[in-house]
């Protein structure tokens, strides 16, 4: 009885929440917005004259019905939109009256839920002549990346000389032009591939000697260019070619096979299709296949899901939030140099066991998997299995011959990037909202990362988690140290903070160096560790760290945005092991700072990164 009871309050409870789902924050109404009109600028006409207003209408809930009311005048609508549209332009054509001075239109819009908005244009009566312009629609299209006009556009001023103002979106558009008495002047707009989908609004305002002013809106719609779609479905096994004029879905789990070469043209967007478990997409390059991914700071190369609007040429995403994760794989990286595991090979993580393309390791330490250049990772990161997603970008004995510079991983659920062994060099790297770790570092890693950004996210673990050697000593004499050096990291501080939001976990006996570099805007609970890992009672962190092969040097931290908790230096560095602390018997070379003197040059990401176009850089 008491579990019939049971299950009746969790299946009334659902339905409560179901039926919650189904309204907006007011429990009363759809979720959409209701519509938004917004007026044009106040314009003249002079008495008994006509005028056209352009109102820029958004309509959530799908357009239903418009109408227009007028003082001063008459107000027709001239050109309507259409049922069940949700954006655009409606012209109200005001004639002015036989009395001079204010005037108006009201435009009044109701959505398919009988919402409403209204806004009014205030037309000027003039009983003297006012400018008119003439030639300047108030709609057109144009593609994206594609030049609108050249239109030309008449002025006539008699009470001459006049100003020609013109703005977009309300901002200053050029500088002001003088009008004589009457003239043509031509006008074209170069579209950004950035505004694809959107509209841009210009007004052109002529003031005359009087100070009677005309005004002409048109709104631009930038409408999104066709893109042929590649579906890739199949490993290469061959030489092949991504090119930016299209955009390439992954299917599967592509492989580029054992010497097989990928080429991937600057500004090339790749989107993987939604799969979980055995079937989550990825890039994978296995041992002995390269992949030459040259993006630019111009052209960056963008690997995103296809939940993503994105096209060729834009680097915000238009429809994505940057901590949006899981919707595909990732990105992974196999090669031939040395790692410290159970075996010389084994399996990365995020590969099923049954696929050999995924192993990983070897004795070549200069081993050469490509170049990958400007690159942008985001929203990976799906589970294959219990605990064992895929990264952003995963690195398996990756080699000194492969070039990585200029990456960033945004949205990721489990790590950013993550090095299990090899020798790769890496220099610019970001990572900014991932789930786990930002930056993980296994199985005896001894490269160097160099000029590094962390973003935290509000599910984020640790910036650092940095593990040594695992398994049996690594082949090619490598000394499993790697350096972490020049890095700015910024925690998550949100009261909608959900994951830990560590500093710097050292575990496993790891050996590394990491230097010149800046934290600020953690949570009070966060902290650097010295952690025995996985296995409890292994004290070689520690040891590591006393004995000088453990390092720290230049490491400034911000907490002054925290009124209590790990504000100070001996609270922030923690010795995990019980009844011993190894920072008070050796001292980090670390300090509490309002302003860095060490970090990341933020430059280097600039203009191809998301991150700088979201203005997530600003505080570096």
């Amino acid at each position: 009885m008491k579990k019939l009871l049971t299950l009746t309050f969790l299946f009334l409870m659902g339905a409560v929440l179901f039926l919650s789902s189904c309204k907006d924050d007011d429990d009363n109404g759809p979720s959409t917005d209701p519509p938004s009109v917004t007026a044009p600028s106040q314009t003249s006409v002079q008495i008994g004259g006509t005028v056209s207003l352009s109102f820029p209408v958004s309509v959530e809930g799908g357009f239903k019905s418009s109408s227009v009311t007028a003082t001063g005048g008459t107000a027709t609508i001239s050109s309507d939109m259409n049922t069940g549209e949700t954006s655009g332009t409606i012209t109200v054509t005001f004639t002015a009256g036989t009395t001079s001075g204010a005037g108006s239109a009201v435009l009044t819009v109701v959505d398919n839920n009988d919402r409403e908005d209204d806004a009014t244009a205030v037309v000027q009566i003039s009983d003297s002549p006012v400018p008119v312009i003439e030639g300047i629609p108030a709609t057109a299209e144009v593609e994206a990346g594609e030049t609108y006009g050249p239109i030309t556009a008449t002025f006539t001023v008699d009470d001459a000389p006049g100003t020609l103002n013109i703005t977009k979106n309300g901002e200053a558009y050029g500088d002001p032009i003088t009008i004589d008495a009457s003239g043509d002047w031509d006008f074209e707009y170069a579209s950004d591939i950035e505004e694809s989908g959107t509209n841009q609004t210009f007004e052109f305002s002529v003031e005359d000697s009087d100070g009677d002013v005309a005004t002409q809106t048109l709104v631009l719609s930038v409408t999104i260019p066709e893109i042929e779609v590649v579906i890739v479905d199949y490993n290469i096994d061959g030489e092949e070619t991504w090119t930016a004029d299209k955009i390439y879905e992954l299917a599967t789990r592509v492989t580029v096979l054992d010497g097989a070469t990928l080429n991937i043209e600057p500004g090339t967007v790749i989107k993987g299709q939604p799969g979980a478990e055995a079937n989550a997409t990825a890039l994978l390059v296995a041992r002995g296949g390269k992949l030459m991914a040259e993006g630019t700071p111009e052209a960056p190369i963008i690997f995103t899901s296809t939940s993503d609007d994105i096209i060729p040429g834009q680097i915000a995403s238009p429809n994505l939030d940057p901590s949006t994760n899981n919707l595909w794989g990732g990105v992974i990286i196999l090669g031939y140099a040395p790692i410290s595991a159970d075996a010389a090979s084994v399996q990365i993580e995020g590969i099923p066991p049954s696929d050999t393309n995924g192993l990983y390791g070897g004795d070549d330490p200069a081993d050469n998997s490509g170049v990958i250049t400007y690159i942008s990772i985001r929203h990976g990161g799906t589970d294959i299995g219990e605990g064992n997603e895929i990264n952003g970008l995963t690195l398996g004995g990756v080699g000194t011959g492969t070039v990585i510079e200029g990456v960033e991983v945004i949205g990721n659920q489990d790590d950013g990037i993550e090095c299990f062994g090899g020798t790769v060099n890496i220099t610019n790297a970001l990572v900014w909202n991932q789930g786990d770790d930002a930056y993980d570092m296994d199985q005896a890693y001894s490269g160097t990362i160099d000029n590094f950004i962390y973003i935290g996210g509000f599910d984020s673990d640790h910036a650092m988690e940095l593990d040594g050697w695992e398994g049996g000593t690594p082949a090619g004499g490598i000394s499993g140290s790697f350096t972490l050096i020049n890095g700015s990291l910024k925690g998550y501080n949100g009261e909608d903070r959900t994951g830990d939001g560590e500093y710097i976990d050292y575990r496993d006996g790891v050996i590394c160096t990491i230097s010149n570099s800046y934290f600020f805007n953690f949570n009070e609970s966060a902290d650097v560790e010295l952690d025995a890992g996985d296995d409890d009672d292994d004290p070689s962190v520690r040891d590591n760290y006393l004995g000088g092969t453990l390092v720290m040097t230049d490491l400034e931290f911000n907490t002054s945005h925290l009124s209590s908790g790990n504000t100070t230096i001996e609270s922030i560095f923690v010795d995990k092991f019980a009844g011993e602390d190894a920072f008070a018997e050796e001292a980090p070379d670390a300090s509490i700072v309002t302003e860095p003197t060490v970090g990341a040059d933020k430059s280097v990401f600039s203009g191809w990164s998301w991150a700088d176009k979201a203005g997530a850089l600003s505080d570096f």
